[in-house]
């Protein structure tokens, strides 16, 4: 397309995919013009020239929704600026179900779905049939129906993308491969090619089932693992409707599209076939991998028995197209922590054409406004630790990955594999007293303990599970007696030297600036007063601190304090220690009297306060004790060196049989975190939120010397009012249960969703928390003076609304 080499660009874009062309285009959208894509082959050879073309808009999130609802209306307008044909219509998408928890599943996407302004349609099997005459919906007892979703011609599209960034001022160069990713000092600087090297300023990862080996090149972990995924295409069917909806039949594990009279039958099987464990070939391109009709056997008999006519179909194309799965399903997007201006956009799980008019559009405004424009920790490439590179874990998960798309997304799903990555030193001990572990960031944690003689595994359902009530004992023994909870996953950074304290005020939106021993919560925020971490910073020394973050956000939270360490003249080190401590938590009223047969140190609330930390000893091991709360009890935290960390919990665990003491898992810790109100990152909180929305000025030192990163927004703020405000509901009706966006009504407006919900066993109702928004401004008044429902599967449930916890608001029992 070009017959110039260039030696340097702005920006370049590796990979002449959708995502690729689409980054190009919205790059010179926002008037960047040095922009090149750099094709191996030619544009849309690897994946996208195989993609079914599907554009729903529906997501998990809401800013991952609006994401798929931009690429639909970018692709409505798309021919019309650039002349080239996209195939591109809006016939809507059908979902059915054949049980009651499925369809309580749909319900409870199409309330998400009216959160999002998304056209939605319950619909019975009887409205379905004229729309789908060839299908049998015997078995079907409901479904939703999404007008706005579509499909689109993948190649053509791809084309319009291309053309309008080469309108834009773009150079496309094809048969260019990267051999080399340039950098210096930490940064990007370019890449070399078979053609020569290319100076840039940017460089972006648009690879495909190709990017985990280019990261690799730039020292950047890319989580990424190709797996075989399959369609077939009929013969012509006379008795399919034209532009008929998308039929998806998740619990047969199929979709069905028709494509010019023709009928498209897609699969999700629920074991999948990783490929290309000895890396993707180079020369890669319009290729195809080999029929494997046995292993789609069980998939060809569900689609006979939906489209009871294929049967007598013949089959004119049966494709097996490999596409990039990650290991938590959900694509890779954004500055690589390990390598400055090297972006990432690549591993759609199988969603690449829907998402790639908005992932594009979010990466160009990331890369030019030098700032994410809006969360999306859903797909941050952030989420990831360094160990789900490995070769072997990736194709582990990927045999389960591509099927739980369209399996049951229960509340608390666990992935089965890949697991026991991460394990605390106590993990043998808990599996003996009975729990039943979930994993977080490859952690293995435990949720739930099960009774003598019960096995400790999920029955899942979006009703009270299997362990609701063992649950709700671990529950009651917080709040009236004491429990022991293992939380070795927390994140742990020490930053050491004598800027220490300077690094972190300037970072916290807290003051920092405390006496050794004190213990500080502060949020971590950007220029615009939004969120990016919540979390505890201990004072240890004169030019010592340990920050304390979720095991989630690691990674991300590490990346953020090494970037604001200046370059030049800064005397600070940070080190990541996460590994060299175990975490045991004994929180309840009857804390302090089990700690004190443990240790000779006063642990009264004179010599021991509230918010302060201490070494002690405890056993034969020095160990550091924070008083401190996650579940609005009195407690503490106690951070054992590794190798002491079983002495440790042996003698708790004797001496707690005085007490009743009791273990406690996550459920258990979610359920009283809700009661009491306490935020959680990336839930209740993230970059789209301030501390003065959400309800934590408290945490907010305005007056300390020096500002802090967002101070000037939240003055701002603070002088116009906000217009939303987190509020806590609690329903009248004990029986429903809150998982996460749920529509929050008020006076028969929705003004907002639920962002966490979980049963709150000592007030005996299900305790959610909330936005609650209004363009006019949302005051004190405005909460209170509203009636209040929350939707669920379509079913609106009064609830009562306020501003402060249901539980203890004035925080008498965590400071006694």
């Amino acid at each position: 397309m070009t017959t110039t080499f260039p030696t340097h660009k702005q920006v370049v874009i590796i990979g002449g995919g959708i995502v690729g062309c689409s980054v190009a285009y919205h790059l010179t959208k926002l008037g960047w013009k040095d922009v090149a894509v750099l094709e191996r082959k030619t544009l849309t050879c690897g994946t996208t020239w195989h993609a079914a073309g599907l554009v729903g808009q529906l997501r998990s999130t809401a800013n991952i929704t609006k994401l798929a609802q931009y690429t639909s209306r970018l692709y409505a307008n798309l021919e019309e600026e650039t002349g080239q044909a996209t195939g591109f219509k809006q016939t809507g998408s059908i979902a059915v179900a054949t049980n009651q928890q499925r369809f309580e599943e749909l319900k409870r996407g199409a309330s998400m779905a009216r959160v999002f302004d998304l056209e939605v349609e319950l619909m019975t099997p009887q409205e379905m049939a004229p729309m789908w005459p060839l299908a049998n919906l015997d078995d079907v007892i409901g479904g939703v129906f999404l007008p706005g979703d579509g499909q689109t011609n993948p190649v053509d599209t791809t084309m319009a993308l291309a053309k309008g960034a080469k309108m834009g001022g773009a150079q496309i160069l094809e048969e260019t491969r990267v051999t080399g990713i340039l950098r210096k000092n930490g940064v990007v600087t370019g890449v070399s090619t078979d053609q020569g090297d290319i100076q840039a300023e940017f460089v972006v990862n648009c690879a495909g089932m190709w990017g985990r080996e280019l990261g690799r090149m730039a020292g950047v972990n890319v989580p990424l693992h190709a797996s075989e995924h399959f369609y077939f295409v009929t013969e012509q069917m006379n008795d399919l409707v034209p532009d008929a909806p998308t039929l998806r039949d998740m619990g047969g594990y199929t979709y069905y599209k028709e494509d010019a009279g023709k009928l498209l039958v897609g699969a999700f099987e629920p074991v999948a076939k990783p490929w290309g464990m000895k890396g993707i070939p180079a020369d890669f391109s319009f290729d195809t991998l080999p029929d494997d009709q046995e292993h789609l056997l069980p998939i060809f008999e569900q689609a006979m028995h939906r489209i009871p006519k294929l049967e007598q179909t013949g089959i004119q194309l049966f494709l097996n197209g490999p596409e990039s799965f990650t290991p938590d399903d959900r694509y890779i997007l954004g500055e690589a922590p390990e390598l400055r201006n090297f972006f990432v956009v690549a591993g759609f799980n199988s969603i690449g054409i829907q998402s790639a008019g908005g992932a594009g559009k979010v990466l160009a405004e990331w890369i030019v406004k030098g700032h994410q424009p809006l969360d999306l920790w859903d797909v941050d490439i952030r989420r990831f630790a360094p160990f789900q590179g490995s070769h072997l874990y990736l194709h582990d998960r990927t045999v389960e990955g591509l099927g739980l798309l369209y399996a049951m997304h229960w509340p608390f799903r666990q992935f089965e594999t890949s697991r026991l990555a991460r394990t605390s030193p106590m993990h043998d001990r808990l599996k003996k007293a009975g729990a039943c572990f979930g994993e977080a960031a490859g952690w293995e944690r435990a949720n739930w303990f099960a009774p003598k003689d019960v096995e400790a595994k999920y029955e899942y359902s979006y009703g009270r599970q299997n362990w609701f009530e063992y649950s709700a004992e671990e529950h009651k023994a917080v709040r009236e007696n004491i429990a022991l909870f293992d939380q070795t996953s927390f994140a742990k950074f020490l930053l050491q030297g004598r800027d220490a304290e300077a690094i972190l005020n300037q970072v916290s939106a807290n003051n920092v600036s405390v006496p050794v021993g004190k213990i500080v919560y502060t949020q971590w925020l950007n220029e615009r007063g939004g969120i990016e971490a919540d979390l505890t910073i201990t004072r240890i020394a004169e030019d010592s601190f340990l920050v304390v973050t979720a095991c989630s956000t690691e990674g991300r939270d590490f990346h953020w304090l090494q970037s604001h360490i200046p370059e030049e003249n800064a005397h600070a080190v940070l080190t990541n220690v996460t590994s060299g401590y175990a975490v045991l938590s004994l929180m309840g009223p009857r804390s302090r009297e089990l700690m004190s047969t443990l240790t000779d140190t006063d642990m009264s609330n004179e010599a021991f306060p509230f918010g302060t930390s201490q070494e002690i000893h405890m056993g034969y091991a020095q160990v550091r004790a924070s008083r401190i709360t996650y579940v609005g009890e009195l407690g503490w935290e106690i951070y054992i060196p590794t190798e002491f960390a079983l002495s440790v919990y042996d003698r708790i665990i004797d001496q707690g049989k005085a007490f009743g003491l009791r273990h406690a898992g996550y459920h258990a810790l979610n359920s009283l975190r809700m009661e009491k109100g306490y935020r959680h990152w990336s839930h209740d909180i993230t970059i789209d939120d301030t501390p003065i929305e959400a309800g934590l000025g408290f945490a907010v030192s305005f007056t300390k010397d020096r500002g802090f990163i967002g101070r000037d927004a939240l003055l701002r703020q603070k002088a116009e009012g906000v217009t939303k405000r987190m509020v806590q509901f609690v329903l009248d009706d004990p029986h429903p249960l809150l998982y996460h966006n749920e529509p929050i009504w008020r006076n028969d407006v929705i003004v907002g969703y639920i962002t966490s919900g979980m049963f709150g066993h000592t007030i005996g109702r299900t305790v959610g928390m909330g936005y609650v928004t209004n363009a006019d401004g949302v005051t004190a008044e405005f909460v209170t003076s509203g009636e209040y429902e929350i939707e669920i599967a379509c079913t609106r449930y009064s609830a009562r609304a306020a501003l402060q916890p249901s539980y203890d608001p004035k925080n008498e029992r965590i400071r006694n």
